[in-house]
């Protein structure tokens, strides 16, 4: 069968397109941002690429086009395939059908970590043997590539809440039918598309009622909003995870979240010593075991594989130290994964200087939906330089005076670079925080560091 991917470029679209071509199907897409990595992982799987959204693209016929949910109404591909009667689908129900039915389905939901724990879920099920497929929304650290049908039974993907498709407004994660659940955490986010977080709560339910007796859901103990979601109704056996509450537990062994003991149910399992910070990446790694455990693995014998799990890219990435100061790029997308980010960082590096680049990028920061939460997500930092472009709807002057002579704004990346080289002293340890591209401000400033 020919497919035709429209947003090809995508981590979850171009995943898709891997898996289809892994399936023995002919694959083609478009894209208006058709540049590497994506572009380079797709191309050599061979993947033809085609810039924009024109009519043209669909030509000749395609036996069916899978729409990414970034596409709407009025873009000229949308009309063509409407107009022409051509079969189409989304991504998520694709998957759905053609992949996950015969599959052990491990979905990870959340608002904050689905990447990294669906990446390190899925590395403990290959260093158990199990030998997983995969779909991860980002490059991940232990493979090489991000989507793959793998052998074995399990298949390990982020069942991401926001919708589905121009045309099916459900969340992704409906189609998936999990057999074990992970919910990592629930709170405000997509303003663009849900109106409250009861809103939010209702899909996650949606979830739940998917999931069969015989499976499993993994939940976060702290979180009072997933608490409320099971309240609605749960008919599935619940394993919860939590530092200061649940049936898997962590001790930290460092402030920093670097190491930590793992008990189940008050057993000692063992200890963990890994790279990665903070107390979030300590919840998803409980998160992870669990899921791992209810998959068929023993917990303890994958304790000493934490130590070789390479995160994310731009989850906390260290791209360069230079002249004694370290740049980080990191994914932020919500003042809770800004502030507990910045709090595992300053448990690493004790009374040095964080200096904080951010681009308020996703929907919601662009809407102001987090403004008022925004600064005390930043107490960590000593300095922040807030990118305020001329079309932000709403001012950051009071994010920055909250701040209390510590922030500054730019209009520009050429401006907010120029600010940072200002302030930024050896010791600093500068991390950029964006869920989009940020005009690669992270790598020009490490450029500008080293110097011509």
């Amino acid at each position: 069968m020919k497919l035709h991917i429209l947003g090809i470029c995508g981590t979850f679209m171009g995943g898709i397109a891997a898996l289809a071509r892994e399936l023995g199907h002919e694959v083609e897409g478009s894209d208006t941002n058709v540049y590497p990595p994506m572009s380079t992982q797709l191309e050599a799987l061979g993947i033809a690429l085609r810039p924009g959204y024109s009519a043209g693209n669909l030509q000749p016929r395609p036996d069916l086009v899978v729409i990414g949910n970034a596409l709407s109404r009025g873009n000229a591909a949308v009309e063509h395939v409407l107009n022409e009667r051509l079969p189409f689908i989304s991504g998520p129900q694709w998957l759905g059908e053609q992949l996950l039915g015969t599959r052990q389905v491990l979905a990870v939901a959340g608002t904050h970590g689905k990447t990294t724990t669906t990446s390190l879920l899925a590395w403990l099920l290959e260093s158990a043997g199990l030998a997983p497929g995969f779909l991860i929304g980002g490059v991940p650290g232990n493979f090489p590539v991000s989507a793959r049908l793998g052998s074995g039974a399990p298949f390990v993907l982020e069942a991401d809440e926001y919708d589905t498709a121009f045309f099916d407004k459900r969340s992704k994660f409906v189609h998936y039918r999990p057999s074990i659940a992970i919910l990592n955490n629930l709170e405000f986010d997509h303003a663009d598309i849900f109106p409250d977080v009861a809103a939010i709560q209702r899909q996650f339910h949606h979830l739940i009622r998917i999931v069969p007796g015989n499976g499993r859901l993994i939940v976060n103990a702290e979180d009072r909003n997933l608490a409320e979601v099971l309240a609605m109704g749960c008919w599935s056996p619940v394993e919860t995870f939590g530092i200061d509450a649940g049936d898997w537990r962590a001790r930290l062994l460092e402030a920093d979240g670097s190491a930590f003991e793992v008990r189940h149910c008050d057993r000692l399992i063992g200890m963990v010593d890994w790279t990665l910070l903070g107390r979030h990446n300590v919840m998803n790694a409980l998160a992870a075991l669990a899921a791992a455990s209810a998959a068929g693995a023993d917990p303890a014998a994958l304790l000493p594989v934490f130590a070789g799990f390479g995160s994310v890219r731009r989850r906390m990435e260290r791209i360069a130290d230079h002249a004694g100061v370290v740049v980080y790029d990191d994914f932020a997308h919500h003042p809770t994964a800004i502030a507990t980010t910045l709090a595992g960082l300053r448990a690493r590096v004790g009374e040095a200087r964080i200096v904080v680049a951010l681009e308020p990028r996703s929907n919601s920061m662009r809407l102001g939906a987090h403004a008022d939460q925004l600064a005390p997500a930043l107490a960590d930092a000593d300095r922040v330089v807030f990118l305020q472009r001329p079309e932000l709807p709403w001012d950051a002057g009071k994010v920055t005076a909250a701040l209390a002579g510590r922030a500054t704004t730019a209009a520009d990346v050429d401006a907010l670079l120029s600010e940072l080289a200002a302030v930024v002293r050896a010791g600093d340890h500068v991390v950029f925080m964006s869920n989009g591209g940020f005009e690669a401000a992270p790598h020009r400033f490490a450029a500008r560091l080293r110097g011509p």
